[in-house]
């Protein structure tokens, strides 16, 4: 059995009706558990729990600091290619669009790798674009041990692997996977996947399965909000964050929030239009939603959110933070912009974003925060 089978269980319409049909005593019955479940969830993300925000975020304050205390991990992306075979209509990398393709060499990643490391990181998030003969497992078998040696936790985001693939990549000091299935929404995925192997919906949908029986410490999953009904999709992620966390429970989970950002060539160089819109203050309730459904769950914030945001919603749930990001090839050593995955809303520098966290009251942490404090 795999989430493939509880998803076919689950059936996306009734759920949504399901949210909108929350009301301000479901928020309140929920907001007064101690232990909240999926049902709890969707009155907590409704439109109904929009008036009970201030409580929400009181609460989800409380609940973090109690299980992480006034830590805040930082991590960086290192993107290693934009190289990939897939036609994707909200991406910079999709294979139709025209920009200059590049992979880093071992050379290209040292160099990106002593300019991480002058920042002060870590803990690095290999990124990718899906190719998997050019950048697959040879390329990774290649790379990883050398970036291993200069980095303690190591997070990689590229295309969905074989099981036997990770229990390898674990053997060469890959820590964690994040993999996101973009929406669960069956038939919108299909319209935004239009060629290539993430074309397979199921496929994708099993990998955090294979990720923990190989034995990766830690899975990050989430929804690309905007592609379908924010609400809808994030239960799903709820959903299948529960599922995993009942049948694997050694492991480790995270969730990230990636709004649907402007990138180049995206749906024909129009910028794809996000189906649902997501508010400021939505996503403080989603956050806050996440936290008081499960106080163990890590909570990721990238740069594609504003330093404004960032700054006012660090203390309410979120663990980790990217900084200084630069989502193309060579962007730190090098400074090219042009080949952009998609555009960073925080631009500033590693050594700002750690005083605004030390501002307000907590210690940034430069590797992964559990590794930290376990030796």
């Amino acid at each position: 059995m795999t989430f493939v089978d509880r998803f076919k269980q689950l059936n996306w319409d009734d759920i949504g009706m399901s949210i909108f049909s929350k009301t301000a005593a479901d928020v309140e019955r929920a907001l007064s558990k101690p232990k909240r479940d999926l049902e709890d969830f969707k009155a907590l993300i409704s439109p109904a729990a929009e008036l009970y925000l201030e409580q929400m975020a009181q609460q989800s304050l409380a609940l973090t600091r109690k299980r992480f205390g006034n830590t805040m991990s930082l991590y960086i992306p290192l993107y290693l290619s934009n190289l990939c075979a897939n036609a994707c209509t909200y991406c910079g990398f999709s294979m139709e669009n025209r920009i200059k393709r590049r992979t880093l060499t071992l050379d290209e990643i040292d160099a990106e790798s002593a300019a991480i490391k002058k920042m002060k990181f870590d803990s690095v998030l290999l990124v990718t674009g899906e190719h998997e003969t050019k950048v697959g497992m040879n390329y990774f078998r290649q790379v990883l041990p050398n970036i291993k040696k200069q980095f303690n936790y190591l997070a990689m985001e590229v295309q969905p692997l074989d099981q036997h693939d990770y229990a390898e990549l674990k053997t060469l000091g890959l820590d964690a996977v994040m993999v996101y299935q973009e929406t669960y929404q069956p038939r919108t995925y299909a319209e935004h996947h239009l060629r290539g192997n993430k074309m397979d919906f199921e496929y994708r949908l099993e990998t955090p399965d294979r990720l923990a029986k190989a034995g990766i410490d830690k899975i990050g999953i989430g929804a690309l909000i905007g592609l379908e009904d924010w609400r809808t999709d994030c239960f799903f992620v709820a959903a299948h964050l529960d599922y995993l966390e009942r049948t694997y429970w050694q492991t480790r989970y995270s969730i990230s929030f990636p709004r649907l950002r402007p990138c180049e060539g995206g749906d024909s160089g129009g910028g794809l239009q996000p189906k649902s819109i997501m508010n400021d203050k939505q996503l403080v309730q989603l956050i806050c939603a996440y936290r008081l459904l499960n106080p163990e769950v890590e909570l990721s914030l990238s740069t594609r959110e504003s330093a404004t945001f960032r700054d006012n919603v660090l203390p309410l749930g979120i663990t980790s933070m990217s900084a200084a990001s630069k989502t193309q090839p060579g962007g730190y050593a090098s400074g090219e912009e042009e080949l952009e995955q998609f555009e960073i809303s925080d631009e500033r520098s590693a050594a700002d974003v750690e005083s605004m966290i030390r501002q307000r009251g907590f210690d940034p942490v430069w590797r992964d925060w559990h590794s930290a404090y376990s030796g």
